[in-house]
């Protein structure tokens, strides 16, 4: 067989065995799903890249509520109801939370200067609770809370490193 035969036959045996040698990887339940297993090299990077091309795509760039003591306040609560359990309080990080792949953020808990995700704008926080994201246990609340409410969380979180109404600051556990 000549080379250039060689070249072509192995161009077309590649086209076809390495994904047949894929499919049946996938196939035969070898990649890691579960959550203890370890994940693929790079598999972080692979889903971070779209989702927050996405993300600051798609999030407002404005916030239609002011953030009163009102609207902290009702965050607070909101937060209670439906975060809590997975995104932990000041006090308590989430048993939860810490059990899933990826982990879920404790929200009230500071890194650096930072507390939870209070250096993401209030838009990107929205789009999150909005919409969840696939694959991290972050459901969508776009159908369970309605705009204000949804507003309202993003910006309790947005503002979690600043001093909150003493309601706010109690319901999410920070103790003055």
């Amino acid at each position: 067989m000549s080379r250039t035969g060689l070249a072509v036959l192995s161009f077309f045996v590649g086209l076809i065995f390495l994904p047949l040698l894929a499919y049946a990887y996938f196939l035969f339940g070898k990649p890691p799903v579960a959550v203890a297993d370890r994940p693929f090299p790079f598999e972080d990077r692979v889903v971070r890249v779209p989702l927050n091309a996405r993300i600051h795509r798609e999030m407002p760039t404005s916030v239609p509520i002011q953030p009163t003591d009102e609207n902290l306040n009702a965050g607070a609560q909101i937060y209670q109801d439906k975060c809590e359990s997975c995104h932990g309080t000041a006090t308590e990080p989430s048993e939860i939370g810490g059990k899933m792949f990826p982990g879920a953020p404790q929200l009230f808990e500071r890194h650096g200067d930072v507390v939870g995700v209070s250096d993401d704008a209030a838009g990107e926080t929205y789009w999150k609770v909005k919409n969840g994201i696939r694959l991290t246990g972050m459901p969508s609340f776009g159908k369970a809370l309605t705009e204000d409410q949804m507003w309202q969380v993003s910006l309790l979180l947005s503002k979690a490193d600043k001093p909150l109404p003493a309601e706010a600051a109690k319901t999410v556990g920070i103790r003055h």
